[in-house]
């Protein structure tokens, strides 16, 4: 009789220490279930940005404004054809 009571307690340890293993990891899944949609959140905020980045860029680089800005801070101008020298090699 004392054979069958240790083996109904390692029995019932055993159902207890899957019971903790089940509570564990269903709470390490949800834990890197939040840090998932953190990093697509994330990813997402930083496309929204990339992609305004790339429309500041493309502002930035327009033939008019570079013109403008040569012309206007830096005090350059078109050469003339007399100004220009042809090199051949």
């Amino acid at each position: 009789m004392n054979w069958q009571l240790a083996g109904i307690a390692g029995l019932l340890a055993l159902v207890m220490i899957s019971a903790l293993a089940v509570v564990y990891s269903t709470h390490e899944t949800r834990q890197l279930f939040v840090e998932l949609e953190q990093l697509n959140a994330r990813r997402d905020a930083m496309n929204v940005e990339w992609g305004r980045l790339e429309l500041e860029q493309s502002a930035w680089a327009t033939h008019a404004r570079v013109e403008r800005l040569a012309r206007g801070t830096l005090q350059m101008v078109m050469p003339n054809g007399s100004d220009t020298v042809y090199v051949t090699p």
